[in-house]
């Protein structure tokens, strides 16, 4: 960095001193000059797909996988209003997005109209603020180093979105750099405890953890945000008590890990996990958040008089409410105590049938259902370890519940906002993140959204794995809708795309030919589809009772 340097160099070299190597966007009139300061030779590579949900949703797979900011480039109006859904995901689920956003010059905005422009000129900007933790528009050349720095920290932060927009006539627009900025490391300074409560809040739970007889882990989303999950994996392992994970956070505790029970929904999980934490005398909840999709659409199954819950910056023992504690040092504070040990026995649970492929009947083989499309790709990640899974919202959001993954394979899924099209683009943005071969579990209507964007893999060196379960439709409201005629979607001819889009395509109407397939998928170097046509009202095992749940709860508030 030097005192005085263009706007555009300034943030070039700013996200280079982050680490940012990677920049998701597509070009446009008012974002040209920007683009291609990002373009230059400069460390930065320029990811581009079809369109902007797709380059939205690949950054945020970039930054859940690598934990690091993710950035999105876009063009004002028609690219930034096309991109809002995929940012209030990443809001919703904690996820740490820049969006820089061209915009008209000074006297363009003069003529009283400029072209993808909506209502006001700022009408952008306003919008971004409802799905930003911080969103500001470049008015001051003289403070915009400042403003910038003030910003990507409140994102690092709070780990939501931030929003930048920069003009077009401000891009080579020489700014002052403060000498604070440019002595700067690249880093941001984590939030710490207050000394006194977090020694007291340790204090008082190792009291509770001493008094108790049949304790339970409850991991959260949060431990991996924090970068808390090994400290948590120290704890469960020095007390030898069950482990379960919430929805949001299937993968924060090792899944072939023996302490692991499985997922906790409230009253949509295993019965023996169900009872299992209902039974608690302590329950040590951990970064664990209370939304319906944790909480399986009721109250808490955990009395309040036996939890120690911790998230953010506060912890509450029972009725006790400790502020200014960090989840991230009260977890290794916890870890590094004396506590006993339970050494109590610990299965796993899930909630597929075990079932064996069977035998053609009279020539005809028995139809894939997902069921066992569920069990056979549980076969698949244990031969075949290290994958990360993505899976798709809607009815594959509730199947992916039900993988195990092993060696070290991470899962990924938008469990709380749960987008449609989430699933594919974020895979490859973690793929090119990580370098981390993914498995995608999607529906057909999901992939009619984004799935085309796989279509980049072949050029970007991509290699994702995507299970397509083709039910004709958009299931998931199946059960609960009195007209099947809406949910209809045309039927693609998905694995023939796959072909035409350079990669590989196959289909599995059996159990038996989607083992073959799916170890076939495995020794390809390119991306590969799997079509798996199932019975159109054929769903995971929890979708089915989740859904007439909160189709109930609706109407009974209506």
């Amino acid at each position: 960095m030097s005192p005085r340097m263009p706007l555009g160099d300034f943030l070039v070299a700013y996200l280079r001193r982050m680490g940012v190597t990677h920049i998701f966007g597509l070009p446009g009139d008012l974002v040209l000059g920007l683009f291609h300061s990002f373009g230059r030779d400069r460390g930065l590579e320029i990811v581009t797909l079809s369109h902007e949900p797709g380059v939205g949703f690949a950054a945020d797979g970039y930054a859940r996988s690598t934990r690091r900011l993710g950035v999105v480039c876009v063009t004002y109006g028609a690219g930034g209003h096309n991109i809002v859904n995929s940012i209030a995901g990443a809001y919703a689920e904690q996820v740490p997005l820049l969006v820089v956003s061209g915009g008209p010059g000074e006297a363009e905005q003069k003529l009283g109209g400029v072209h993808h422009q909506a209502k006001h000129v700022e009408g952008q900007h306003r919008i971004f603020k409802e799905v930003t933790c911080d969103a500001r528009m470049i008015r001051h050349p003289e403070r915009a180093a400042e403003e910038i720095h003030e910003l990507v920290g409140h994102v690092m932060h709070e780990h939501r979105p931030g929003y930048l927009e920069i003009h077009r006539d401000q891009v080579e627009v020489p700014i002052p750099v403060p000498k604070s900025i440019r002595d700067w490391d690249g880093s941001f300074r984590r939030p710490t405890s207050d000394a006194h409560r977090l020694a007291e809040a340790l204090r008082e739970t190792v009291s509770r953890i001493r008094a108790a007889k049949r304790p339970v882990l409850v991991g959260g989303v949060e431990l991996f945000r924090e970068k808390a999950e090994g400290d948590f994996l120290r704890l469960a392992e020095k007390l030898g008590a069950p482990v379960v994970t919430t929805m949001l956070a299937k993968g924060v505790f090792p899944m072939d890990h023996p302490l692991h029970m499985g997922i906790h929904m409230g009253p949509f999980s295993h019965a023996a996990i169900g009872r299992r934490v209902r039974e608690a005398d302590l329950a040590l909840v951990l970064g664990a958040q209370l939304t319906d999709m944790n909480l399986g659409a009721s109250r808490s199954q955990i009395p309040t008089e036996h939890a120690v819950w911790a998230v953010g910056h506060r912890v509450n023992i029972s009725f006790h409410q400790y502020t200014g504690v960090m989840l991230r040092d009260f977890v290794r504070g916890l870890a590094s105590e004396s506590l006993p040990r339970f050494r109590q026995k610990v299965s796993y649970y899930d909630n597929l049938k075990r079932t064996q492929p069977k035998p053609a009947r009279g020539g005809k083989p028995t139809p894939l259902c997902v069921n066992d499309l569920l069990l056979e790709v549980n076969v698949f990640l244990a031969a075949h370890q290290g994958y990360h899974v993505f899976a798709e919202s809607g009815d594959m959001l509730f199947g992916g519940l039900e993988l195990r993954l092993h060696g070290g394979g991470l899962y990924f899924a938008q469990g709380y906002y749960a987008s449609m099209g989430f699933a594919v683009p974020a895979a490859m943005g973690a793929q090119i993140g990580t370098g981390v071969r993914p498995l995608v579990l999607m529906g057909d209507g999901a992939f009619q959204m984004t799935g085309h964007e796989i279509s980049h893999a072949p050029a970007k060196g991509l290699s994702p794995v995507v299970v397509l379960v083709n039910n004709a439709g958009w299931g998931i409201f199946r059960p609960v809708s009195p007209r099947p005629d809406l949910l209809e979607i045309p039927p693609w001819p998905y694995a023939e795309l796959a072909q035409a889009w350079g990669g590989v395509g196959f289909r599995a109407d059996t159990r038996e030919e989607l083992h073959k397939v799916l170890r076939a998928a495995h020794e390809v170097n390119g991306f590969v589809l799997i079509e798996c046509r199932v019975a159109g009202n054929d769903l995971s095992p929890i979708s089915h009772r989740y859904i007439r749940k909160s189709a109930s709860l609706g109407q009974r508030k209506g």
